[in-house]
């Protein structure tokens, strides 16, 4: 039996922080129900970084339970209003990136969305918001008729760098603008956000109705800290986990979270927790399982654990890992790691300076930049806590 409105609507806000106007999303769901139609559910993610990571997975989540009940999320690709760049939460202007960096970041997002929302034809609808946006003068004139300076200063962000006499460029106070066109265009009863958004989201009620269109609702959801307990989960501070990481680095990255962030991280990602007399190494370690389970399956997690105690508990090698192929002119070790994992030359200099790259489990020296000339075939070349090569000599 399909729930009711009320009860559907208690489900939907159960873990949101807010859900505005009060009582809105109930007459959604009922305005829906009595004309027998889908509720059209958007999200908008700008294609920043290449990676999803947990941080967006709790808001692609919601969409999820939105899809169950029936009704059809709309991923809005961010491709003209990444080149803008969403000014909330921000200190400073953010930097624009390329058009070529933009579209191949949007290529990755759908993929990856998919590991969380339903690739459902009738449940799922993506769009690119420069299919509107690309819009003319005129257009762009009537749009930035709807809000006033003073109602955008209203925003703690744009507040606080006009008080600190902080560049604000005009093109970030057209963003929440064009952000509430997306909800125009795609016709959107429902928006979805972290609280970060919540002035962009209610700013797009204002835009909808001097366009003449039914006003959405908005549910927010919870900020997750990155993998330092702290500042918001970014690529760009480095303190993410993407979605599409191995397992063993889930695990262990989620292991590095400090005891009094895990709280936190089991209610905003929804982990099944632990009896509260679990000790908290027992306690995070369930949260990596959990976390790896959900993205690559039980299997897949089980392995993870396993090999994390064998490299950082028994201090072992991995059984299984990549091989490195090296000859009589792949000696040099900051060109081979660079390659293999994807770091700069300086980055790999550094590691050795800080004895972070080690043979057969011997630490090499700062100055050893180039493998010995042979005997090295079958040999472990370690590379901080949890990157393994097996070297294979070629002719």
């Amino acid at each position: 039996m399909d729930p009711s409105p009320a009860e559907a609507a208690a489900f939907l806000t159960r873990n949101a922080v807010d859900a505005l106007p009060e009582g809105g999303l109930e007459r959604k769901l009922d305005e829906a129900a009595r004309h027998g139609r889908r509720l059209r559910v958007k999200l908008g993610l700008d294609p920043t970084a290449a990676d999803i990571h947990l941080g967006h997975t709790v808001v692609l989540q919601k969409l999820r339970e939105f899809q169950d009940l029936g009704h059809t999320v709309v991923l809005i690709v961010g491709d003209f209003t990444a080149r803008v760049g969403d000014p909330s939460g921000r200190s400073s202007t953010r930097p624009v990136l390329s058009g070529e960096e933009i579209d191949a970041n949007a290529k990755t997002y759908q993929e990856q969305a998919f590991r969380v929302i339903r690739d459902d034809p009738d449940l799922y609808e993506l769009r690119f918001n420069s299919e509107w946006l690309d819009m003319p003068m005129e257009e762009l004139f009537k749009l930035a008729r709807t809000a006033t300076v003073a109602q955008m200063l209203e925003r703690d962000d744009f507040a606080k760098r006009f008080a600190a006499r902080a560049p604000i460029s005009v093109l970030e106070l057209l963003y929440p603008l064009m952000q509430g066109y997306d909800s125009v265009a795609v016709r959107s009863d429902v928006e979805l956000g972290g609280t970060d958004q919540t002035f962009n989201l209610l700013l797009a009620r204002d835009v909808q109705r001097a366009y003449g269109v039914p006003e959405q609702t908005i549910l927010t959801v919870p900020i997750l800290p990155g993998v330092d307990g702290v500042e918001k989960m970014s690529k760009s501070l480095g303190n993410h986990i993407g979605v599409s990481e191995a397992p063993e680095e889930m695990y262990g990255r989620t292991l590095s979270l400090p005891d009094d962030a895990m709280d936190q991280w089991f209610a905003v990602l929804g982990v099944e927790r632990r009896p509260e007399a679990t000790s908290p190494r027992d306690l995070k370690r369930a949260l990596a399982r959990g976390i790896v389970s959900r993205f690559h399956g039980d299997d897949a997690a089980r392995a993870a654990e396993e090999r994390f105690d064998r490299v950082h508990v028994r201090h072992e090698a991995p059984d299984d890992m990549p091989e490195l192929e090296i000859s009589a002119d792949r000696r040099h070790l900051p060109e081979l790691l660079a390659e293999s994992l994807g770091v700069s030359r300086s980055d790999v200099r550094r590691m050795l300076q800080q004895g972070g790259v080690k043979l057969n489990g011997e630490p090499l020296p700062a100055d050893r930049l180039d493998l010995e000339p042979d005997g090295l075939d079958g040999a472990v070349l370690q590379v901080g806590k949890r990157h393994f090569r097996r070297l294979r000599e070629r002719a």
